[in-house]
């Protein structure tokens, strides 16, 4: 890939990135309910999941998404479900305790637990299957004919990632202070948060390829 088309598609990416999504919310929750530290294990499972996509994506799997209705139906529930989960789960929880407290394993803080994070952010990201054909419409106007799939991944990939991973920390940063208006008010941020969730949801069962 050359230095100019790279440096497109890096703008592209960035213009994605800012774009409001499951993501960027989820950040932002975390962020503001358990602090930066810990919220990083979400960005980073939402990256994770994201690279998944893209990787599928180069692969084919979105071609074969946008073909066959069923698979997408498929896709589509299953991820909007997730999302209403997520949701439901978020507006039934407690106001949160003080960051400190949570990062420090103290009571509260059990919902702040790495792999449970890591595994929130992976799966918002890899529930969206509007996301994969975007992906996979997106994808091939910067891909090199030759290049191998490594290749192709790594520049891809890795430049949609790194922005992302970027804008999400810069997300859950900026969400960490506002953590003692949450000792105030967490239950309606939790309500408002799951709602928002829970909306998205609700959108993804019912759009259309």
């Amino acid at each position: 890939m050359s230095l100019e088309l790279w440096l497109v598609y890096l703008a592209a990416a960035l213009g994605l990135s800012l774009t409001p999504g499951p993501n960027g919310l989820l950040a932002l929750t975390h962020g503001a309910r358990f602090g930066l530290r810990p919220a990083a294990w979400t960005v980073l499972g939402g990256a994770v999941g994201f690279l998944f996509l893209i990787a599928a994506s180069l692969a084919g799997l979105g071609a074969l998404l946008a073909a066959s209705g069923t698979a997408f139906t498929a896709a589509k529930w299953a991820g909007a479900a997730y999302l209403v989960y997520l949701g439901v789960r978020l507006w039934r929880s407690p106001a949160p305790v003080v960051v400190a407290a949570q990062a420090s394993g103290l009571p509260g803080g059990r919902a702040a637990r790495p792999l449970r994070l890591f595994g929130d952010g992976f799966l918002v990201a890899v529930s969206n299957p509007k996301a994969l054909l975007f992906f996979a419409a997106f994808l091939p106007q910067f891909m090199v004919p030759g290049d191998s799939f490594a290749v192709q991944l790594l520049f891809l990939g890795g430049t949609f990632v790194a922005v992302e991973i970027a804008y999400e920390l810069l997300l859950a940063g900026l969400a960490g202070r506002i953590s003692p208006w949450l000792g105030r008010h967490g239950r309606v941020f939790n309500r408002a948060a799951g709602g928002t969730f829970i909306g998205i949801g609700a959108a993804l069962a019912t759009a259309g390829r």
